[in-house]
């Protein structure tokens, strides 16, 4: 298959087919492979800083392109110190026999200014240096200093757009529990973060057991699970706000697991009375709720479908633990899940074609995914324990919880694409579990 680096879409849409992409003297060529995917080598030099005060971004806004790019396990970054050419102003030619020279199929230029408000102006230019032209047209993004990485994010996503075809995702956030303590006395609270572990913001305190914290389909609002009353019940908090609201499920009963709908109008929930769990769903604005299973078993762990048509879950019905699919106002629910094993914590995809899921077999836990009727399935990972998977906006990469053996064992997140490549831990500041990613700002 011959393609411009535009078309470099064929790496991501080819989903788990593996391919490599290599340089050529004309157009790029993409070969399917053994398994291996050969990173297209790029460069990013330095962003011009245009003004003064814009200098101590320069640099910096380059890095973090970078880092994300590289991230992705897609793309290669040729060192600065292997550069030729020089950028010196954003509207100068660029010398692309220079760039040739070290092997930059991509290149990324661009400029930072700060305008009379003293907002950053970010432009910037994506070039195809074998082809000796810019892809697309230049573009630029406007923040205030506080937002420079955002802007970074933002540039780096369409970079990746243009490069792949793909829908994007840096310039996104993760809502989560921070960890610390030892592992029989840990104390939890919920933390949001950018995707990439930066700018970590706490929005509740340690007083209390949390779990389970999910992002509203605007990223505006999170349910989550806490223990503040002694028992488990669902909490809503607006994001920029300290305090949240008790959703009123019933008295003395126990609520969780719970998940907005496509439209975050409605929230779908467990809940246990007696014996027994069963799932429940919730109209935000009324209050109204609807019972969507009945049966003398635990139901829980419910997702939407991105249409809103259907929900998935987690049921021991079979004897054992498995995946289910139902209508979204109840009815008939169909297995779907049939390895060996145990399935639990099931997510569908943004794109709506796959649903993650975690798997519990011959003592290792599993990250993994599988089609909407249960075909294909794929493990991602194996460790002592990983669960709790949740998907990047675009719906190729899964970020999820993973803990480490033994008395001292800590959890952390990791981040895997849906090939089961690029497996690398999510840096925090302290210990990490219960990711739910939220959609693009």
């Amino acid at each position: 298959m011959i393609a411009r680096i535009a078309a470099l879409v064929l790496v991501c849409a080819t989903a788990f087919m593996p391919v490599a992409a290599t340089a050529q003297s004309g157009p790029l060529r993409i070969e399917i492979t053994e398994g291996v995917i050969e990173p297209l080598p790029y460069a990013v030099p330095d962003f011009v800083a245009e003004s003064a005060e814009a200098e101590q971004f320069a640099a910096e806004l380059s890095r973090v392109i970078a880092s994300d790019l590289t991230g992705t396990g897609l793309f290669r970054e040729i060192p600065r110190d292997a550069h030729i050419a020089r950028v010196s102003s954003f509207g100068a030619p660029v010398q692309f026999a220079d760039w040739k020279a070290i092997n930059a199929q991509a290149l990324i230029t661009g400029s930072v200014s700060a305008d009379a408000s003293g907002r950053l102006v970010v432009k910037f230019r994506v070039w195809d240096v074998f082809a000796g032209q810019e892809l697309g047209q230049g573009m630029q993004f406007a923040s205030d200093t506080s937002g420079w990485r955002r802007l970074a994010h933002k540039v780096a996503d369409e970079v990746y757009s243009r490069l792949t075809g793909e829908s994007p995702y840096f310039d996104s956030r993760v809502v989560f529990v921070s960890e610390t303590g030892p592992k029989d006395a840990r104390q939890k609270r919920l933390a949001i973060m950018d995707y990439d572990g930066a700018n970590v913001q706490y929005v509740t305190d340690d007083s209390s057991i949390v779990l389970a914290p999910r992002f509203s389909p605007n990223g505006d609002r999170v349910l989550y699970t806490s223990y503040q009353t002694g028992f488990p019940r669902i909490h809503l908090l607006t994001v920029g706000t300290v305090s949240s609201t008790i959703l009123q499920v019933g008295d003395g009963v126990m609520s969780f697991a719970p998940r907005f709908s496509p439209d975050g109008r409605m929230v779908v929930y467990s809940l246990t009375q007696g014996s027994n769990t069963d799932i429940y769903a919730m109209d935000l604005a009324s209050g109204a709720t609807r019972q969507l299973t009945s049966a003398p078993s635990i139901e829980t762990a419910p997702s939407f479908s991105p249409d809103g048509q259907r929900i998935v879950f987690e049921s021991d019905r079979s004897g054992t633990q498995q995946l289910y699919v139902m209508p979204a106002m109840g009815g008939e629910a169909q297995r779907i899940s049939f390895g060996e094993g145990r399935y639990g914590t099931p997510v569908w995809s943004p794109r709506g074609d796959r649903i993650a899921f975690t798997k519990q077999n011959g003592g290792r836990f599993h990250i993994g995914v599988m089609r909407t009727d249960g075909s294909e399935e794929r493990l991602l990972t194996a460790s002592f324990l990983d669960e709790g998977p949740t998907w990047a906006p675009n719906g190729r990469v899964i970020m999820f919880s993973r803990e480490t053996q033994g008395a001292q064992g800590s959890s952390a997140l990791y981040s895997v694409d849906i090939s089961g490549r690029n497996l690398k831990r999510v840096r925090t500041p302290a210990g990490a579990s219960d990711p739910s990613w939220g959609p693009l700002q």
